[in-house]
């Protein structure tokens, strides 16, 4: 998916189902997608369990929310976030919304905001439902975020990247790879790596290289070994455009 720097986006941060751990990188990674012009986290900032994010909240100018839990087994926490989310789509003042949280309650809320024309990035654990996942239009795991944090124990050894034989025995990957391909593809077979990337993203709003170990789309597929990788230059100091193709196609 395009990345566009001036988006404007709004933040909603589940604290009762996120971890502060590697909360630089988020705030990094959310900086690739647009300018987050609202940030807010949601929870019951009265429990010592919420500890741990309020320091990450001042850091990054976070605004908790504060919910109590009236009831218990019931989560107020999603109900505050959910209708937040709702007064600020119906503002129209956004471009984006990104929503932390590992919580399938937000699946609905994700599906609404996209069908208003505005996209919506999740970000959570491995334990995320699917629903939630394929509502989002990117969804990005927190484990991939933390193994580039320097600041989390996590990052030593997340990222080793897996070998040309275990990429292959991954069918996942090389059907989503193939068909990218295939759907961009012009007559001789070559498509550009960017439409290729867009067209996984659709189908697969979870997909990251870094998943497996690489941090670009482009040296994921050459790791493969099963696509050829042209790189030509743009001229005029745009740097290089890349094209690819399976190998068996002549």
């Amino acid at each position: 998916m395009p990345e566009t720097p001036d988006a404007k986006l709004a933040v909603l941060i589940d604290a009762d189902n996120a971890q502060p751990g590697g909360s630089d990188a988020l705030i990094a990674e959310i900086a690739r997608f647009g300018v987050a012009s609202v940030k807010r986290i949601y929870g019951d900032w009265t429990t010592p369990q919420l500890r741990g994010w309020k320091d990450a909240a001042n850091k990054h100018a976070i605004q908790p929310i504060q919910q109590f839990g009236y009831t218990t087994g019931k989560n107020a926490t999603d109900s505050a976030m959910i209708i937040d989310a709702m007064d600020l789509l119906y503002t129209g003042r956004f471009d984006g919304f990104v929503l932390v949280s590992s919580d399938s309650d937000f699946t609905r809320l994700a599906a609404r905001i996209r069908e208003s024309g505005v996209r919506v990035f999740g970000f959570g654990e491995r334990k995320t439902p699917e629903p939630f996942v394929s509502a989002c239009d990117r969804f990005v795991y927190m484990d991939v975020l933390r193994a580039t944090d320097t600041d989390t124990p996590e990052a030593s050894g997340r990222a080793t990247k897996l070998s040309a034989k275990a990429l292959r025995q991954d069918a996942k990957l090389l059907s989503l790879c193939r068909r990218g391909v295939e759907a961009a593809s012009d007559d001789e077979g070559w498509a550009h790596l960017g439409a290729v990337g867009s067209h996984i993203a659709k189908q697969s709003p979870d997909f990251d290289p870094r998943s497996w170990g690489y941090a670009k789309l482009v040296d994921l597929i050459t790791a493969i070994g099963l696509f050829e990788v042209e790189r030509t230059s743009s001229g005029e100091g745009r740097g290089s455009q890349i094209r690819i193709r399976e190998k068996s196609r002549r």
